[in-house]
């Protein structure tokens, strides 16, 4: 946190390729199934070069709790780059860029995210509670990569032992 700002830097790596990773990072209208503090996620809007997400929840974190909303408008550069910047919700600013990029067999996912919320949020309190929210995001992405690529696989076997 800087001032009003709000800066976050993360990178993790996953055992799976950037097209399943992509999968997951871009699958705005299912997102809502796997990311806990989504209650709706959905493409509202679709033109040649860009889209727009509609998303609202809740982050909470012991007895915090933030309700947020955003309409986001998307760009992607297919397997390699998303980036997102907010049109409009209860935030002043919040834009988003992720690389992906193939690593000894996985994807490293790097992302980085700049925002100015609308509220004020103590300093203290609020690097913990945006460190736990962040890390709960791309964690259960993680996992829904993770859980894609092995239902995947388990197709594959069973298609193989002919079931």
């Amino acid at each position: 946190m800087a001032g009003e700002n709000i800066i976050i830097d993360l990178n993790f790596a996953v055992s799976a390729n950037p097209r399943e990773v992509w999968d997951v990072l871009t699958d705005f209208d299912r997102m809502a199934d796997f990311v806990s503090n989504l209650k709706e996620s959905k493409v509202v809007s679709i033109s040649e070069d860009k889209f727009t997400i509609f998303q609202n929840g809740t982050a909470t974190y012991g007895l915090i709790r933030y309700p947020f909303e955003s309409i986001r408008e998307v760009r992607l550069i297919p397997y390699h780059k998303i980036l997102t910047h907010l049109v409009s919700g209860n935030m002043h600013k919040l834009d988003g860029t992720t690389y992906l990029t193939d690593e000894a067999g996985g994807t490293r996912v790097v992302h980085r995210t700049e925002a100015i919320p609308k509220v004020w949020i103590p300093a203290v309190v609020g690097k913990v509670f945006i460190e736990h929210e962040v890390r709960e995001q791309f964690n259960e992405m993680r996992n829904e990569i993770i859980r894609r690529k092995r239902a995947a696989l388990k197709k594959g076997h069973e298609k193989q032992d002919g079931r």
